[in-house]
């Protein structure tokens, strides 16, 4: 029996026969890209500029592009860049907010082999100035919205690059001079000889934890996401995909847009969430797709109903991060036939897929594809956030159901394209993800920084990041089941759980901030997690807020809530400590908080 073979006969969750069908679709969707080195996504335009001129391929309430149009506006960027001499593998910044223009701007800069770095538009001042100077760029295009705080951040960035505005007379108009290039195609003189081995864009990490790092993507890694999830979505000219995420990330700027593009659909842009017009835009624009971030799907089973949620053409939902609990209430409220939830990251060589459908899961490895994505979990030593090893100084795998970090085995050369780490513009935060020497002496592998668990068929289930899960008394606490337990609670709209030090002890003690949906009921609250979490598991301290800060992707961001912890005068926010001697959350005040500081309060 073959691979593929023995993978027909495995049971199906939920009754999902087409599983084996969508992996072999992107199977066959991806194989031929390394044997045609030099057709890479904007070549992919210009061909459906051909076959599919006048069809729609970039939509938004202000601008529609064809494919014809989109091609010609690609080509005319592409003949700016040789214009101004930007040589290959020389960046240009782009600081602009979502509209049809921005994949122009990269698509055309990347056919002549400039690289694109896709900044943040929600970054101001030291941040910006920081994203600009670690890829070095010769020039930067800024929306004219967003010309006075790129100007503020500039004053801090040690090069000078040349600066241009699109709509606005802040700098020298690029929108003005692209309109005065010629938009026919290029010549292979024109292109270069850029191929699917050179660089195409900078995307930045979210910054959770620190300031981002630019991730190097190739012209490769754009023509494997965008055909890969071409095949397991099973896309066409007839699918319209409604992105309302950022276009500088990978998943609302290249998987998005890149898997429906591939087949000749259209893509109808938004320039940012909004649960309130959601459903009138899916219904309206006429969309067959939709790509989620988890927390999306929450605001909406969350929001009031709409009159119109159920009145659309919606056949699959495609993303990542959706909770089990969002995932049931989101797909039964809206009536979504089909979800398709993957793992992945912009800069790393571990991906997974889960095309059955199974509710939780983020995937598994086919048997067949074993050789494609080599994962593994090994075990993880919370004390130091490091993998832990045995006596011989190697890592340790992980066994069924145990939590471990997730890791892929680095691999080079077109054999074993998925494996290959393209790295960062910083070579030491690249070095930093590297494990050596995991399993045998000389191998290495890339460090995702998720804490993962499989069950017994093989699938995965993401339970928190590395750094997330804290220790205390004795035991490991994953800050993302803490969070679900309470977010069961009603009453409660958000909730972010992290670690926060006590002096005299050991370990990290639970803390949560909450924003409240109206009168928390404390005493209940507390009742509730007694109920449903272990005691070293409970929330020592609770935070009461407005709202908790979260970065663009709608993570959150826990670094200046654990810089602060359980101090009431850090904020002006209530906070909550769980007395042992009155079972129950009491208002922490100076007075209680020094008692516990110095002991006075047994924990």
């Amino acid at each position: 029996m073959t691979l593929i073979e023995a993978e027909q006969a495995r049971p199906r969750t939920g009754g999902k026969d087409s599983a084996l069908r969508d992996w072999v679709r992107a199977l066959e969707a991806t194989a031929p890209i390394a044997a045609n080195p030099r057709r890479i996504l904007p070549r992919v335009i210009e061909e459906l500029a051909e076959t599919r001129g006048d069809a729609p391929a970039l939509l938004s309430a202000n601008e529609c592009l064809t494919y014809r149009a989109l091609d010609d506006r690609v080509n005319r960027y592409a003949r700016w860049a040789l214009g101004q001499n930007l040589g290959k593998g020389e960046t240009v910044c782009l600081v602009m907010p979502n509209r049809p223009e921005y994949m122009a701007i990269w698509l055309g800069v990347g056919k002549v082999g400039g690289v694109v770095s896709l900044i943040n538009t929600n970054l101001r001042g030291p941040a910006l100035a920081h994203c600009v100077d670690i890829v070095k760029p010769k020039h930067i295009i800024v929306a004219s919205e967003l010309c006075d705080e790129t100007r503020a951040a500039l004053a801090l960035v040690a090069g000078r690059p040349k600066l241009w505005s699109h709509g606005s007379d802040d700098f020298a108009r690029i929108d003005r001079a692209v309109e005065k290039m010629s938009g026919p195609r290029l010549t292979e003189a024109e292109c270069r000889g850029v191929t699917i081995a050179d660089r195409a864009l900078h995307i930045y990490t979210s910054g959770t934890t620190g300031l981002p790092k630019a991730a190097h993507v190739s012209h490769h890694r754009l023509m494997q996401w965008s055909f890969w999830f071409a095949g397991l979505m099973n896309t066409g000219p007839d699918d319209r995909m409604y992105d309302c995420l950022p276009l500088y990330h990978s998943v609302g700027g290249v998987v998005a847009t890149g898997a429906v593009l591939a087949r000749g659909g259209s893509v109808v842009i938004r320039d940012k969430f909004s649960a309130r017009e959601f459903w009138d835009d899916v219904v309206n624009w006429d969309c067959t797709l939709f790509q989620y971030i988890g927390e999306l799907c929450r605001y909406l089973a969350n929001a009031p109903e709409a009159p119109r949620e159920k009145q659309h053409r919606l056949r699959l939902c495609c993303g990542n991060g959706l909770r089990a609990d969002v995932w049931q209430k989101f797909q039964g409220r809206f009536a979504i036939p089909n979800i398709l939830e993957f793992y992945a990251a912009t800069e790393g060589n571990v991906s997974l897929y889960n095309v059955e459908g199974k509710i939780g899961a983020i995937g598994r490895v086919p048997s067949f594809l074993a050789h494609r994505f080599p994962l593994a979990l090994v075990k993880s030593d919370p004390a130091t956030h490091e993998p832990a090893r045995d006596e011989s100084g190697l890592c340790m795998r992980c066994t069924t159901g145990e939590a471990g970090e997730a890791i892929g085995r680095i691999y080079d050369g077109a054999a074993h394209a998925a494996a290959e780490f393209e790295g960062y513009t910083d070579a030491e935060a690249s070095q930093k993800k590297i494990l050596r020497d995991v399993f045998e002496r000389g191998d290495a592998w890339y460090r995702t920084g998720d804490l993962m668990r499989a069950d017994a068929g093989g699938f995965f289930y993401f339970v928190d990041r590395i750094g997330d899960t804290f220790r205390w008394k004795g035991e490991n606490v994953a800050t993302s089941e803490v969070a679900a337990a309470i977010m069961a609670f009603p009453g409660i709209a958000e909730a972010a759980v992290y670690g926060v030090q006590i002096p005299g002890t050991e370990g990290a003690a639970g803390m949560a901030a909450l924003v409240a949906d109206g009168t928390l009921d404390m005493l209940e609250l507390h009742r509730h997690l007694a109920r449903v979490l272990p005691a070293y598991a409970r929330p020592l301290f609770l935070r009461i807020q407005d709202r908790i800060a979260v970065t663009a992707t709608f993570k959150h961001q826990k670094t200046e809530l654990v810089r602060e912890g359980f101090d009431p005068a850090a904020s002006d926010d209530a906070i909550y400590f769980d007395d042992p001697s009155q079972q129950a959350y009491v208002q922490l005040d100076r007075a209680l908080f020094e008692c516990i500081k110095t002991g006075g309060v047994r924990l």
